[in-house]
């Protein structure tokens, strides 16, 4: 309880201190809080156009406030928590911070489960409307997305699968951590604002990431060498969700709810996935100017997927002792991934 007080306390100067707070036509006001800095492209990209969208479409009468990097206190594990407590109304989160709390959705988060962003993002969005509406029945979502393929960077170069043996690797969610075991590399969770000192200070020695998100992290400047898997999937992705309080979303009129139901799910997830490989060229452009970018070679990437197939395995048998069918959620992603990729 004192914790939340803590973060009311800090919603409640925030606000006050915004300069959106003086928006008093707006007949709703939603507060949206996430963890990465105000220049990241999740905010400049995407969270400030929607909010732009929004705001036009609905005439005023909806004003959107968005809080950078955790300023309304809190950890990025706790975000989805905040949306449900009604701490703050909409953020923006990835559900593998909470490791076994959303299984279903971390299907597409095993080893070779995206193809492009933008394909990848509509799979996700259909899929959930199939199948994940249970496990995220706590808050309203908006939005499921991806980022564009992962890629590892590296201090030292890892060209073959056995470079990474013994490796300190910073990995995202629990199934990239099982892969990159199964590689023989030492995974180390942790959110990735962390990331840029746990490089520095030798806590890892490398991280699994996509591009985009190596500029504001400035991860080009820590290692030299970035190794990317060809082919028509790429290693990994992660997924994350744009969740809304449900209460907040209940409690707007008809007319301001359909705004929101229109700029939402697939709609956004059209866009969304097409920014985010839009996003990717920045940062393999710094990549290429500051180090070595290596293609693992296709043998290699054939190793990988059979020394990771065990992964997958293992979230079907859990899934499977959980009730659910894992071989048909699997089939039906990769089936929807196939369907949205052009």
């Amino acid at each position: 309880m004192q914790t939340r007080r803590l973060v009311l306390g800090a919603l409640t100067a925030a606000a006050l201190a915004s300069p959106f707070a003086a928006a008093q036509a707006a007949d709703v006001t939603l507060r949206v809080h996430h963890f990465l800095p105000p220049m990241a492209n999740t905010q400049t990209k995407v969270l400030e156009p929607w909010k732009k969208e929004i705001e036009a479409a609905s005439g005023g009468r909806i004003a959107i406030e968005i809080f950078p990097a955790m300023q309304l206190g809190g950890k990025p594990p706790q975000l989805i928590d905040q949306a449900r407590d009604g701490v703050v109304d909409i953020v923006w989160a990835l559900p593998s911070y909470t490791p076994g709390r959303y299984p279903t959705a971390a299907v597409f988060e095993l080893p070779f489960m995206v193809s492009t962003a933008a394909g990848t993002t509509l799979a996700v969005q259909e899929f959930y409307e199939k199948h994940m509406r249970d496990e995220f029945s706590d808050v309203h979502p908006l939005l499921f997305h991806v980022h564009a393929r992962g890629v590892i960077h590296t201090k030292n170069p890892v060209e073959k699968i056995a470079d990474l043996s013994g490796m300190k690797v910073r990995a995202p969610s629990r199934s990239i951590g099982k892969a990159l075991e199964a590689m023989g590399a030492t995974p180390v969770f942790m959110p990735v604002p962390a990331l840029p000192e746990a490089l520095s200070k030798g806590v890892v020695e490398g991280a699994v990431i996509p591009w985009e998100i190596t500029i504001p992290l400035k991860i080009s400047e820590l290692v030299d060498n970035h190794a990317v898997t060809p082919g028509p999937r790429g290693l990994y992705t992660s997924v994350f969700v744009l969740a809304m309080n449900k209460a907040k979303y209940d409690g707007m009129p008809a007319d301001l709810r359909k705004i929101l139901d229109d700029h939402s799910g697939m709609a956004m997830a059209g866009w969304v996935g097409k920014v985010w490989d839009e996003i990717e060229l920045p940062g393999l452009a710094k990549a290429k100017e500051s180090g070595t970018v290596r293609e693992m070679s296709p043998d290699q990437v054939a190793k990988m997927r059979e020394i990771t197939a065990s992964v997958t395995a293992e979230w079907i048998a859990e899934m499977d002792k959980a009730g659910k069918d894992g071989a048909a959620l699997l089939k039906d992603a990769n089936a929807l991934i196939d369907k949205h990729t052009k």
